[in-house]
């Protein structure tokens, strides 16, 4: 029963700072940082995944949402990996000059992106959340 609630304590950690992120992003956007907003959406949820496979007990390596949800092994919703694939997308060129042939990643974001990018973010929280309360952690 110990190693069940190490589990859970942990991915409460990770989870509680996926929605700290979520905050962030949304704060970025309402100051028309729509690249930076967009990134921390992406590492949000990258982090609310992480709880989840922290409380199942398996291992939570890498950045890429895509792989993080293929450990799950197809528990994932078809929706749920389309919105991963495109929070992926915003992990380097959101930060990276050289993402680009000429600009810079602000160059290339807007309002539109970084609010969908919240949506899709909020979204796998809340799948994250269902799937965490069925294993025993409520918040």
């Amino acid at each position: 029963m110990g190693f069940q609630l190490e589990r859970l304590a942990e991915a409460k950690r990770w989870l509680l700072q996926a929605l700290r992120d979520l905050k962030a992003a949304k704060d970025s956007t309402n100051a028309g940082n729509y690249e930076w907003a967009s990134f921390q959406a992406q590492q949000s949820a990258e982090k609310a995944v992480k709880a989840l496979l922290h409380g199942l007990g398996v291992g939570a390596w890498g950045h890429s949402l895509v792989e993080l949800l293929e450990t799950l092994k197809n528990q994932g919703s078809e929706k749920i990996i389309v919105y991963a694939r495109e929070l992926d997308r915003h992990y380097i060129p959101s930060r990276y000059p050289n993402s680009y042939e000429s600009g810079y990643p602000a160059m290339y974001y807007d309002k539109e992106t970084a609010e969908r990018a919240i949506n899709y973010c909020e979204a796998i929280i809340n799948w994250v959340r269902m799937r965490l309360e069925k294993i025993g952690l409520r918040m």
